[in-house]
């Protein structure tokens, strides 16, 4: 194998694209473009004189010389780790941090992070986005996302940050006209408000597998407007209890799936760092994940 010691940035290209999956999370993790980290991976190739990837419009896929590459030098620069952030002290640390999380976790989330955690970390740069929407953390630039329910796609790394209670809730009006439902076939001939993903009405999912496709005539995007049109008697709604806890202590909205096998769901963050997740984005992961500890229905 020739001498790889001037080929620095071609290796660390090559070991970040390996680690995160694609060109685009290598790209994002080393702050450059995608067809940089192509031709810097292009370049080792030619010094190496062999194929490392077997590239495809879906994936790409080490060859037999780019794994015995990748076993070789992969240790090595997670030892060096070449990022600002080597040797830091926690209070030193710096650089930004742009994060997605759902509207109706914001309340709980957002004052101990702008209090406690900016406080903490005054060179970290905050970017805050508020979507119900599952955003696309390469083509929207994020570093993490927190989700309920679901996970990651493709090179994207899930860590599983608590679970959330869910409860399908109505107003005593509904419930006079309509009834509680004792099984999920009952369930299913009940009006929802239909929380909608990708222009389709997320599937009401209950322990053993079963699930159904809620009916109804109210479509909603964020959780705010499901807890909206529950209040006002237009369907039932499933909501995590947390968010309509109030409610339900005095009497505006009814949790009608008591007799129902309704799951907690996940609470999320996922990413596109693969296993070099930067120390700043860790530790906020981290600090999230104990926030959890403190909201009644995590």
């Amino acid at each position: 194998m020739p001498n790889l010691l001037n080929e620095t940035p071609g290796l660390i290209a090559f070991v970040r694209t390996v680690e995160s999956g694609s060109f685009s999370a290598a790209a994002k993790i080393l702050r450059t473009s995608p067809s940089a980290v192509s031709r810097s991976v292009g370049r080792l190739e030619s010094l190496v004189r062999a194929r490392l990837f077997l590239r495809s419009t879906r994936a790409l896929v080490l060859t037999f010389e780019g794994q015995s590459l990748f076993d070789k030098v992969a240790p090595l620069l997670r030892q060096l780790d070449t990022s600002d952030e080597v040797a830091s002290r926690e209070d030193t640390l710096a650089g930004r941090i742009r994060f997605s999380m759902p509207s109706d976790l914001a309340r709980y989330f957002l004052t101990p992070i702008f209090r406690d955690f900016a406080s903490a970390f005054p060179a970290i740069k905050l970017e805050v986005g508020l979507a119900d929407r599952q955003v696309d953390l390469n083509r929207e630039d994020y570093d993490v996302a927190f989700r309920v329910g679901g996970g990651g796609q493709g090179e994207l790394r899930v860590r599983k940050l608590a679970n959330v209670n869910m409860v399908i809730v109505a107003s005593p009006a509904y419930l006079e006209k309509h009834g509680k439902p004792r099984s999920v076939d009952e369930a299913s001939a009940l009006p929802f408000a239909r929380y909608i993903v990708r222009g389709h009405p997320s599937p009401m999912v209950f322990a053993g597998g079963k699930q159904f496709s809620p009916q109804g005539r109210v479509d909603c995007y964020t959780g705010q407007a499901l807890r909206a049109a529950a209040l006002h008697g237009l369907g039932a709604a499933l909501l995590m209890k947390c968010v309509v806890q109030d409610e339900l202590n005095d009497g505006r909205l009814i949790d009608i799936s008591t007799e129902l096998d309704l799951p907690p769901q996940p609470l999320n963050v996922v990413h596109a760092f693969g296993s070099m997740i930067p120390l700043r984005v860790r530790r906020f992961c981290d600090f999230i994940a104990d926030q959890t500890k403190s909201i009644p229905g995590l």
